[in-house]
């Protein structure tokens, strides 16, 4: 059961859309999404790359800077420890790129998950000091490392941190104390010290603040903005929210891809079929992203790294086929373990309000997407984990009501190692501590009911009738959507189906024909449960009407929608389609 809810913030649109020259419709949805004043109404629909903050006015990015000079002068060696998932491969390669271009002897290390783990560790500081490693800079990892840099910093070696994750804190006295590592250098925007304007960067667009006040320090020829696509890369699969810079280097990034002159980019997108395609978030969250992710999963992180550095076509061909196998796989990995940990909750822990389920066999670089899966169907926080060496890993994914790294860190005592931000976490513990974890959660849980129901907010009602091609113009002014700035999502009541009918090889489309006032037919497609969505029509009008509507016929069938307009083109034909995204049959 899913509740729908109108989105109502209080605020004047018939003067918001007057002082901006916008329609009233624009203006509502600019509104839901906490945009109101002008210069972010101008700065929402008109992003300009050339207005982004200074990256100076990022905490220590001078420092950090004035640092990597001196190595570089001296010619000391410097190393990048990054991380495997899409936001560390191109933070690493943003790094090593300009680094390179600066003339500093720099080379790189990304963790393997299985065997390191997330983020720098002991073992890669003192393998970068028998090295002769001078400089360690991490990207997008570090700042809760407090036990590999101190190690570090020991042995007289220099460390930058450049991160964006969640800065770690403990409670004394009921008062939250932040805790920084013993780094040279921390750059993060969320740092309590930081008066960096826009703090949900990822930890890619982090890298390249300071990878932008490098080249500008050393004159060198080279363009910062041929860097963007890298980052917004990133920024989308790291899903952070996309307004404000992120939107900003998404739209710009996004417009780069599309001519990308790195050849190994160019052969995965040809690879995975996107030659002839207009490249959005959708083709990057759901296609390429994953290619790079999967080489962190199920092989090295440094494969998908060296798509990126590769110079020969051929040889980047070959490594673009690669990934598209290992998410292959991937993807089959993930459908088994869904199902065997979906098993487990459903005959164990159904009724708990936190979901904490473990199975010692599920391959761990998969317990994030689970994690995420079973969040998505349960509307639960869910921690999903599996066995390793030292005990026992995973991945947490939460809701908008229930702050996880919070609650991990009134649990503390529980886990070996933590780290993450409201909504997504990694953990490890002990297996011993698991079912105490478990318990200590649900106990402490202030989730109700209304929590935990699944929730549609709808933008505003409007008639399907009313929508043409000039309506979906104006509001395609919003894209590229993600999160922070949702499809928008329209609801319109008692709407007469004229015919339904089933598209596809494998059965799962949904087509549905709706009257319009002017005689002709409004399209719309759902792309899910498409045979529960026949059975409710038969259990609600019976078989008789559901065949009349199969065939075509008048029927007596009435849906109340939520949907979200769009233009089909096909064979150079524009018509305009209906996404449905949730609906309720009326009962007669």
């Amino acid at each position: 059961m899913t509740n729908w809810f109108i989105k109502n913030r209080k605020e004047d649109i018939n003067k918001v859309a007057t002082d901006n020259n916008i329609s009233k419709v624009l203006a509502k949805l600019l509104i839901n999404r906490g945009i109101s004043n002008k210069s972010e109404i101008k700065e929402f629909l008109n992003p300009d790359i050339n207005k982004m903050h200074s990256p100076n006015l990022l905490d220590d990015l001078n420092a950090a800077t004035s640092i990597i000079k001196n190595k570089v002068e001296k010619n000391f060696k410097i190393r990048i420890v990054g991380d495997f998932d899409v936001d560390g491969i191109m933070s690493v390669y943003i790094l090593y790129t300009v680094l390179s271009a600066i003339g500093a002897d720099v080379d790189y290390v990304i963790p393997d998950r299985v065997l390191d783990g997330y983020g720098i560790n002991n073992h890669i500081v003192l393998n970068a000091k028998a090295q002769g490693v001078d400089t360690i800079i991490t990207c997008d990892n570090g700042i809760s490392a407090f036990e590999p840099i101190k190690t570090a910093k020991n042995m007289d070696m220099t460390v930058i941190v450049t991160d964006h994750h969640d800065i770690p804190y403990t409670t004394v006295k009921g008062k939250l104390e932040y805790l920084l590592p013993e780094a040279d250098a921390i750059i993060n925007p969320k740092k309590k010290s930081c008066k960096y304007p826009f703090k949900n960067l990822c930890g890619a667009a982090v890298a390249f603040k300071l990878a932008q006040n490098l080249i500008l320090e050393y004159k060198c020829d080279f363009d910062e903005k041929d860097l963007l696509e890298f980052v917004a890369l990133a920024t989308i699969c790291d899903v952070v929210d996309l307004v404000g810079e992120n939107r900003t280097i998404v739209v710009e990034g996004l417009k780069r891809l599309q001519n990308t002159k790195n050849i190994g980019l160019n052969a995965l997108i040809e690879t995975t079929g996107l030659h002839d395609k207009n490249i959005g978030v959708y083709h990057v969250g759901f296609i390429l992203g994953p290619s790079f992710n999967a080489s962190g999963r199920l092989d090295s992180a440094v494969l998908g790294l060296s798509l990126l550095l590769e110079e020969n076509l051929n040889k980047a061909t070959q490594i673009a086929e690669i990934l598209k196998a290992l998410n292959e796989e991937r993807k089959k990995l993930t459908l088994d373990g869904l199902e065997k940990i979906d098993k487990i909750i459903e005959s164990q822990y159904i009724k708990d309000k936190v979901i904490v389920v473990f199975h010692p066999d599920l391959h761990e670089s998969i317990a994030g997407i689970i994690a995420g899966r079973l969040k998505e169907k349960y509307n639960k926080p869910t921690i999903v984990l599996t066995k390793v060496s030292e005990g026992a890993k995973g991945s947490a994914r939460s809701i908008e009501e229930y702050n996880i790294y919070e609650e991990l860190t009134k649990c503390a005592d529980l886990l070996t190692k933590y780290g993450g931000h409201p909504m997504a976490a990694g953990i490890n513990l002990l297996e011993e501590n698991i079912e105490k974890l478990r318990r200590r959660l649900n106990k402490n849980c202030s989730l109700t009911n209304k929590d935990l129901t699944s929730k549609t907010y709808i933008d505003m009602p409007y008639p399907i009738q009313s929508i043409n091609e000039s309506f979906i113009r104006e509001i395609g002014r919003l894209e590229p959507y993600g999160k922070g700035n949702p499809k928008p999502i329209f609801g319109d009541k008692n709407a007469n189906i004229k015919k339904a009918s089933i598209l596809g090889k494998d059965k799962n489309v949904l087509k549905l024909m709706f009257d319009k006032d002017d005689g002709k037919n409004n399209e719309a497609i759902i792309f899910r449960d498409i045979e529960k969505w026949v059975s409710d029509i038969e259990t609600v009008y019976g078989t008789e009407e559901k065949d009349k509507l199969f065939a075509g016929l008048d029927n007596n069938i009435r849906m109340d929608i939520l949907f979200y307009p769009s233009i089909n083109e096909y064979m150079g034909n524009k018509t305009i389609q209906f996404i449905i995204d949730d609906y309720r049959l009326l009962k007669h």
